[in-house]
């Protein structure tokens, strides 16, 4: 799963971004990676583990529903189990 946020830029500044994806590693458990930043310059990268795949959806849908809070908007999803 993949979801691309982006909140709208104010008067002269870059908009500022918000990338979470959810993959399974190969030995059965999840990665959570959070990539945000401004567009154009470098990002900040996170990356969480996690055994169960319910622990690490709910960690996605908490992760999208806060930048949501904060303003942001999505802009692109990815992948059939996506939340919504």
């Amino acid at each position: 799963m993949r979801l691309y946020l982006q909140q709208r830029p104010t008067a002269g500044e870059a908009p500022k971004y918000v990338q979470l994806s959810l993959e399974q590693d190969l030995f059965g458990g999840w990665f959570l990676t959070r990539e945000s930043g401004t567009t154009g310059a470098r990002p900040t990268l996170k990356r969480e583990q996690y055994l169960a795949r319910e622990a690490a959806i709910a960690a996605f849908e908490s992760a999208r529903d806060a930048q949501l809070k904060r303003g942001f908007q999505i802009m692109f999803a990815q992948g059939a189990d996506a939340p919504r």
